[in-house]
This record gives structure tokens, sequence and C-alpha cells, in this order.
């Protein structure tokens, strides 16, 4: 195995822990890389530190070979600028998976290169460190406003190094998937409805219902019509409201493929429930989920509806959440109710906006409790349209 340019990388000698750089100062730049009394562990686990490719941009010869020996014996590919304007050309050709990008440059600036960057639409979310030996403080202030994603200070401190690069690329690998998947789900739409148009289904009232995502919806349009549907109205409906509480944290430290299992069993018994209670799924974002009762279908009793769904919610998630507590996932499923009038609206062709007066600041009353951690924390307005069947606790405003 060699390091580019043709450099031996250590980790030919098992023994011997790669990129040994201990205080090694770059003649008249006063930078180093410090080693640690434990030195870092190769990732070789991790699907995304695995190839990723890092530019390493620095007018100072001696600090990128120093940078580019440590990352490509971490299985990290490398490629180097000695300037800001090379730089910009080498990621207009190909865009690595991340920069290390040195502040104090002649010609262009580290500063001014991140600017050309995150002007850039391809780049804006492109994961950009910045390396410098000036003041920390003032710099980290520049840097944020330019649009750095995170900094590391000479000398260098080898671990903390490859944590910060590791850690942003694991990031970077989680939203590629993401888009990746989404594209693919875009795609796969798009043929579907394709071949039901072939098919002779594909009419445009039946294509823009299904952007609805609910199968009740597609039947009211068939008999009433979409202009009635998304006609503006009020109604009093009742919002219930999902999250994963600790999720935050959990992807941050978590394996994508972990991150993307966790997301789809939540969201699966979301879908599922929703069905099963009527009720319409108004956005999944992420870790969290709104669902609308009573409106666009009309459901007797919303608030017993939405409160009866959010409990065979928590019932749906009981085994995946058993299995996360066992795999050490620090995750826990909240939940809201509100019940208010809610006024909607045509915004573009087919899509209806709804906003609930009560579900946008409720004041947080009362709890369903069924056992410790599945309650429902729901308004004053909701609890007091509860029946009696359901046991509500005050939890304070």
């Amino acid at each position: 195995m060699t390091a580019p340019a043709g450099r031996p990388c250590a980790r030919t000698r098992p023994a011997a822990w790669a990129c040994r750089h201990a205080s090694v100062t770059a003649p008249g730049a006063g930078a180093s890389i410090v080693e640690p009394a434990d030195p870092p562990a190769m990732d070789t686990a991790n699907p995304a530190a695995s190839g990723a490719r890092i530019l390493v941009v620095d007018d100072q010869e001696d600090n990128v070979r120093l940078l580019a020996d440590l990352l490509s014996c971490h299985d990290y590919r490398v490629e180097t600028a000695s300037g800001g304007q090379e730089a910009l050309d080498s990621v207009d050709r190909s865009a690595p998976d991340l920069i290390l990008l040195d502040v104090a440059m002649p010609g262009l600036s580290g500063l001014q290169v991140l600017r050309r960057l995150r002007a850039d639409t391809r780049f804006a979310l492109l994961p950009i460190v910045l390396v410098t030996a000036l003041d920390p403080d003032v710099e980290r202030i520049k840097g944020l406003e330019a649009g750095a994603d995170d900094f590391v200070t000479k000398p260098i401190n080898s671990a903390e190094l490859l944590a910060r690069v590791r850690s942003l690329v694991r990031v970077k690998y989680l939203f590629d998937r993401v888009e990746a998947q989404a594209d693919e789900l875009e795609a796969t739409e798009q043929r579907s409805r394709a071949a039901r148009r072939r098919q002779g289904r594909g009419s445009r009232a039946s294509v823009q219902a299904e952007a609805l995502s609910a199968a009740q919806v597609a039947a009211r349009v068939s008999g009433d019509g979409l202009e009635a549907l998304l006609a503006s109205h009020r109604a009093e409906i009742a919002v219930v409201f999902f999250d994963l509480r600790g999720f935050t944290a959990f992807s941050e430290r978590s394996e994508p493929e972990d991150v993307m299992r966790v997301l789809s069993e939540f969201h699966h018994a979301i879908g599922t429930q929703s069905q099963r209670f009527a009720g319409t799924i108004e956005r999944f974002v992420g870790d969290g989920a709104m669902i609308f009762f009573n409106d666009p279908e009309p459901v007797a009793d919303p608030c017993a509806q939405a409160a009866r769904f959010a409990l065979a919610v928590f019932e749906a998630c009981r085994t995946p959440l058993e299995r996360w507590r066992r795999e050490e996932f620090e995750l826990h499923i909240g939940s809201g109710l509100a019940y208010g009038y809610a006024t909607s609206a045509r915004s573009g062709s087919a899509i209806a906006t709804t906003t609930a007066s009560s579900a946008r600041s409720p004041t947080w009353l009362r709890a369903v409790r069924r056992s410790p951690g599945r309650e429902i924390i729901v308004s004053a307005r909701a609890a007091a349209a509860l029946p009696a069947s359901f046991h509500t606790e005050p939890v304070g405003r």
C-alpha cells in the first residue's frame, strides 16, 4: 500500500502506528501535528470513511505532507492544492467529500475560498474544515459567518483532527444516501404514474389526489372532484404530533444504516396506523410527523379518534423500542394532541396548506396515560373534548 505521490505508508508495519508525526514542526510555518498518548484506531468498519476523498489546501508544502500522510494512512484518499485558486479549480473538476482549508494563504485566502464555494449551490453542503494558527476565537467567528463546518487549530492534534474528519464524512455519507433514496423514490413514483396513465387510470385528478397520500382522500376526489376538496374552508380538526426524542444525538454517533432503519420502523408504524384510523399525514420531517383528523376526510369524534391513533402508534412501536434499548439507542417517542379550528386553503395547483390555531401555540395541560413512557400531552381544549373513558392527569403549564 502506498500513500499519494509515492510516499510509503507506515501501515505496512502492523506493529507500528501509521503516520507517527510527534511534534514535527513545518519549517517557517510554526505548524505541527501532535501525537496523542493513545494513537487513534483505524476506522475500517465505517463505510463512510473507507475511500473518502479529502482535499488538503495549504501553501506550505510541509504542512500538506504532514496532513496527507496522516489521512492517507487511515484509508482516506488525499488530494492537495497549494493555493486558493488551485483548490477552487480542483473542486470544480470533481468535488471531494471534505476539504481541510488553511486560512492564511497568499492570493485567495481560505475565507475567500470558503465564501466562493458556499455561493455555489453545488457545494452548499460540502463539509469544509478551516485550519488556522491565528487567533482561534476571531477566526471561528469569521469562519462561521462564511459557512465553515468545523475548525482545527495549529499545532494539530491528530486524534482530534481524525475525529472531526470522521464525523463530518459520516454526516455527508448519510446525507448523500438520503438524497439518493429520495431520487430513487421519485423516479419510482414517476414510473408508476406513467404506467397508470398508460392503463387509462392516470387522469389529472387521480394523480393529484395520490399526492395527498391518503386512500380515502383519493376516493373523495373521485366522488366530489378535486376542486371541491381543495376549496378554501374552515374545519374543527384534531392534530397529533410525534417525534423521536434523542434522535439528533443518536444520528450523530450512529452508523447511517442504523439511523435509516430506525426512521423506517418509526415511519412505518405511523403510516400504518394513520390508514387504520383514517388520519391524513400532513408531513414527515425526519424524526417528526404531523397527522390530521377530520380534514379533508370527516371523522366522527376526531379528538377521541386521534387519541386512539396515538396510543396505537405507541403499541406498534413497542417491539422496535425494546430492540432499540437492547442496542443501547437512547430513543423515546413523544406525542402531543391539539384540537381547534383550522383554515384550509389552496397553495399551488394541488397542495392544501392547513393551520390549526390551537396547534400553533397550545397550552399543554394534561396527559393521557396508559403506561410509563406511553403518554400523550394534550391541550386544554383537547382534554375537554375527550370522552370520560380517557383518563387524563394535569402536567402543569
